[in-house]
Order: structure tokens, then C-alpha cells, then sequence
């Protein structure tokens, strides 16, 4: 990172953290990063830095704290791992108190080692509390000890907060709009996805297995430099792709299949989440033609309301009202589109939202309903449009159109106007598809 770009870095975080400090107000935050998790015996899952945190640090270490003093001198103190030379030398580099204040602007830095000491003296007389209330019970039980050694000071004139706050509702809203330093990396998290996507068109052939096309998209990933996938890809061929969670990616692609492909990875913390549906053979049958339409359609008629003033729910109702009349058409279903909307007969064949938030979480923070009423869009919101049809083999459906799964997924920014499309350049018209499969096996 150039030295220009890491100042503008560290001034994002900063300023965040200057906002939450304002939010609290007379209070104190407390926001821990994720722990280390093992995989089996003495092996460690690879690392990965709670968002929260993150999202106010950009320090991505395991074993630290964060807490925001709020009030007329605020500050922010960073408790983290010491520098150990000789733990460095197996696990790597370790910033200390020292290097983590310079680099990343803290008021403060200590020892992590140190935080239980610290936080009584830190509450006394304090309006509040605040930390990620229920979701870590031995983090519940470390406030409790916290506010309790307060207590015991009682008779001393010193006060303990009287509130208790979830730090996570103001951290939800911050998040939920996302700034200029959010949005370059979801661009390029989406480039690289997108491209990720392209090559797995090229790979899949009759024969081949889903793990070896996933083993491309991971290829893709990687040597254009993301750090993970965002989530465990779903490469579900022939009737998999009617298993809305599909992951064991172990089965060969037959001739005349649809390869589901939802996938999308993380790029310095933020996620892209694409599916695209195609044929392995290059050419969409005629049944499967006429479901991928359908699909498509949805999504059209959802992107169309994904925009600024709209209420969340919108483009969800959109892509359903396309969606169930081509289930009617299909045969699928009988009845009229005011019925089957109704009673929701819809859901046998399409049982999940058309969205969701999206940013450094796959399924990003934010609430979706306020007091009740879905929330309106505003400019700066990212979220994924993702219809689909799901046709598992019975024996009321045609038989033409047993097995076919179809999702069409991108990821879209709110703006005032029509919303941007972050994953375009993952081809998805049936034109477009067929094309590129054809004149890139060539």
C-alpha cells in the first residue's frame, strides 16, 4: 500500500471512531475482535477479524480490544498483544502497543493483558456501557465483573453506569451506508468475482466435477489477490442446484446440466456474492431456456426498484409477481396471480428473499423493518437482488422441467437513479453466456 493510500486508510478508521464516540455520548464502547478458533487438536481455522472491529480499526490481529471513551475529551485505546520475538519468529508479525498506536492513530495503547484492570477505573461514572450485549456469554460475564468492581466503589462517591446498550445498533447504521474507501473495495471484490465466474463457464464440461470448477473459482480468487472467499461456494450441478445450500461440490457434470455457481470472494474484508446458472455444455435447452427467462425477468423487475425512496420490500415483491406468473405459465402452479400470491403458493418453487445487505459481512449489518414498516433505500446502500427457481423432480410437475435450478444473483448499489450494478461484467443473458462458452473452448 502506497503511503498516500495508507494515511487515507487509517483516517477512515479514525474518523469512525470519532462518530461512534459521539454516538455514545457520556458512555463507553467496548468492541472485541473475534478469537481464534481451532480446526482440530492444536490446528487453528485461518484467522478472521470480527467485522465491528474491523470496521473501526483496520487492525487485523487476534487478541484485541477496542474501547471508544465518549464525552467532551474523547479517546480511542487499543488493547492488543504485546511484541514477542520469539512467538513472532512461528507466528509472524505482531505490532505491539508501540507500532499499533503509531500505525493505526489510537489515543492509546495497552497490553491486552491489561484491559480487566483497566475497565473499572474506565466505567467510573459513566452514564453507559456499551458492548455486543448476548453475543458472547463469557463477554456478558466480563461486563458483569467490570460494572461489579465499580459497584464495590460505591461508597467512595463513585457511580457505575446505569445503562447497558448493544454497541452493534449504531454500528448497524454506520455500516448500512458505506463510504467512498467501502465502496473501491467492493468494486474490486465484485471485479474479481466476476472474473472468478468467467472462467468457471470456461471450465465446466461434461465429465468434469464440481469440485474442479470450484478449484477454479478459488484459483481466480486468489491470484488476483483476495485474501478468501466470502463464504463456502455452491457449485451444484443438474438437480444439486435445488439445494438452496448446496456445498459438498463432489459430483461429476453431466451432458445437458445446469451448473449453479454462487460464489463471490473477500477482498481486504469485503465481500462480493454472485450466482450465475449455465448450461456445461455450452446451450441451454429448451426447457431450461424457458426457466433461466423467467429468472431473469424477476430480476429485471426487482433492480428496477432498487432505488433510492424505495422501501426494502419492494424489489422483493417485484421479482415475486414475475416470478409466480411464470410458475403459472410453466404449469407449476393453477390458479390466478392474485391466488397464488395470497395463499403464497409461490414458495414451493421459490422460498427465499430476493436480498439481503451486503459489504463486510456477506449477509451485512442493518436492520430491514423500522417500528414495524420496511426501511426505505437511501444512496449508499449495497445489497444483492438474487431470484431463482427451484424445481425439484415430483410428480405434478412436467417432467421436461424436473431438476432445473436457476439463481441469478448480482450485487447493486442504492443511488438516486436506476442502481449500480457492481457484478455486471459476470455475463448472464443467454446470448452473452452461450458466447463466451462457445468462442472461449474454441
Amino acid at each position: 500500500m502506497k503511503a498516500n493510500d495508507l494515511k487515507q486508510d487509517v483516517a477512515v478508521h479514525t474518523e469512525r471512531r470519532r462518530r461512534l464516540a459521539a454516538a455514545v455520548g457520556e458512555g463507553v464502547a467496548v468492541i472485541p475482535t473475534a478469537p481464534e478458533r481451532l480446526r482440530n487438536r492444536d490446528s487453528h481455522y485461518p484467522y478472521r477479524f470480527d467485522s465491528y472491529f474491523y470496521y473501526l480499526t483496520g487492525f487485523q490481529e487476534p487478541e484485541a480490544v477496542l474501547v471508544v471513551v465518549g464525552g467532551a475529551a474523547p479517546r480511542s485505546i487499543l488493547y492488543c498483544r504485546e511484541k514477542n520475538p520469539e512467538r513472532e519468529i512461528w507466528d509472524g508479525f505482531r505490532h505491539g502497543q508501540e507500532g499499533a498506536r503509531e500505525r493505526f492513530d489510537f489515543d492509546e495503547a495497552h497490553a491486552i493483558a491489561a484491559l480487566d484492570e483497566a475497565m473499572p477505573a474506565l466505567l467510573a461514572d459513566r452514564a453507559a456501557l456499551w458492548y455486543p450485549v448476548g453475543a458472547d456469554a463469557e463477554w456478558d460475564a466480563r461486563a458483569m465483573r467490570w460494572l461489579n468492581a465499580v459497584r464495590a466503589n460505591a461508597r467512595a462517591g463513585v457511580a457505575a453506569p446505569q445503562e447497558l446498550h448493544d454497541v452493534r445498533a449504531p454500528l448497524d447504521e454506520m455500516r448500512l451506508l458505506k463510504d467512498a474507501h467501502e465502496l473501491a473495495l467492493m468494486r474490486g471484490a465484485a471485479a474479481i468475482s466476476a472474473a472468478a465466474h468467467r472462467r468457471a463457464m470456461l471450465a465446466a464440461r461434461p465429465g468434469r466435477h464440481e469440485y474442479e470448477v470450484e478449484a477454479e473459482l478459488l484459483h481466480e480468487f486468489r491470484v488476483s489477490g483476495a485474501q478468501f472467499p466470502a463464504y463456502s461456494p455452491i457449485v451444484a450441478g443438474g438437480a444439486h442446484a435445488c439445494i438452496l445450500h448446496y456445498v459438498q461440490n463432489d459430483a461429476p457434470l453431466a451432458e445437458g446440466d445446469l451448473l449453479l455457481i454462487d460464489a463471490g470472494c473477500e477482498l481486504e474484508g469485503y465481500a462480493a456474492d454472485i450466482t450465475r446458472t449455465f448450461p456445461v455444455n455450452g446451450r441451454f435447452s429448451g426447457a431450461q431456456r424457458e426457466v433461466y427467462e423467467i429468472v431473469l425477468a424477476a430480476q429485471r423487475a426487482a433492480m428496477a426498484k432498487v432505488r433510492a425512496g424505495s422501501a426494502w420490500n419492494e424489489p422483493h415483491d417485484a421479482a415475486v409477481r414475475v416470478l409466480a406468473q411464470g410458475m403459472l405459465d410453466l404449469k407449476l402452479l393453477q390458479g390466478g396471480l392474485d391466488e397464488v400470491l395470497e395463499k403464497e403458493t409461490y414458495k414451493r418453487f421459490y422460498m427465499h428473499r430476493t436480498g439481503h445487505w451486503l459489504g463486510l459481512d456477506v449477509h451485512d449489518a442493518g436492520d430491514y423493518k423500522r417500528a414495524g414498516a420496511w426501511r426505505p433505500l437511501t444512496p449508499g446502500m449495497t445489497l444483492t437482488v438474487e431470484p431463482g427457481l427451484y424445481i425439484r423432480a415430483a410428480e405434478d410437475v412436467p417432467e421436461r422441467l424436473r431438476g432445473i435450478g436457476v439463481r441469478i444473483e448480482d450485487d447493486v448499489l442504492v443511488t438516486q437513479g436506476e442502481c449500480e450494478v457492481l457484478t455486471a461484467a459476470a455475463p448472464k443473458a443467454i446470448a452473452e453466456i452461450e458466447a463466451l462458452i462457445r468462442d472461449g473452448r474454441r
